[in-house]
């Protein structure tokens, strides 16, 4: 594995980050929500399961979901049901104070977790890079750098996300739009989680 390799890894990585997902639109909101702390605690829990998806695929997870086409079924629909009760959960607490809605500490932090394990398709993603991009044979070590990689890479984004979307201004006008906001929102995750549930 060169430098150059992890180096475009990390470049489809945060291409790949920048597209607007559940992942995304969920820490985006968590840090406006819940303030800086909720928004890096969410963004460590998408993180850590992103890159266990990356290592799941550089195991070779993604063949055995095409061995056993059930396995991805099962868990490409309790993902997309997730997806919808988070939706449903905004939707209906949508006038809520942000105390009563927003995910603290711990709360936020397996939130994050739960969202990225919602979608298997990740996995399905990062195989396809790591086959392009790193050669076959790669050392465990070498996994380990790049899941370990990955990790730091998303923590890194999504607490730079909630540096600026924590701040003043950002959760201002927030609070004079949640209705609003989290109804979108509530819409959007919604869209995604029928599209993983009725997407091939």
């Amino acid at each position: 594995m060169t430098t150059a390799q992890l180096i475009a890894f990390n470049l489809t990585l945060l291409a790949a980050m920048a597209a607007p997902g559940p992942a995304l639109l969920y820490a985006l909101r968590q840090s406006v929500a819940g303030g800086f702390r909720a928004g890096v605690a969410t963004g460590a829990g998408l993180g850590l399961m992103a890159a266990l998806w990356t290592g799941a695929a550089l195991v070779g997870l993604n063949a055995v979901f095409a061995l056993v086409p059930w396995a991805y079924l099962v868990l490409k629909t309790a993902g997309a049901i997730y997806l919808l009760w988070i939706a449903f959960q905004l939707w209906r607490n949508a006038r809520d104070p942000v105390s009563d809605s927003a995910r603290p500490g711990a709360r936020a932090f397996f939130g994050g977790l739960l969202v990225n394990l919602a979608n298997p398709k990740s996995v399905l993603f990062a195989g396809a890079v790591l086959v392009v991009i790193f050669p076959p044979d790669l050392s465990l070590g070498a996994k380990a750098l790049i899941v370990a990689n990955h990790f730091v890479v998303e923590l890194i984004v999504y607490t730079l996300f909630a540096a600026f979307l924590s701040s003043a201004p950002a959760r201002a006008g927030y609070l004079r739009l949640k209705p609003v906001i989290d109804r979108t929102a509530a819409a959007i995750l919604g869209a995604l989680g029928l599209r993983l549930l009725f997407g091939r």
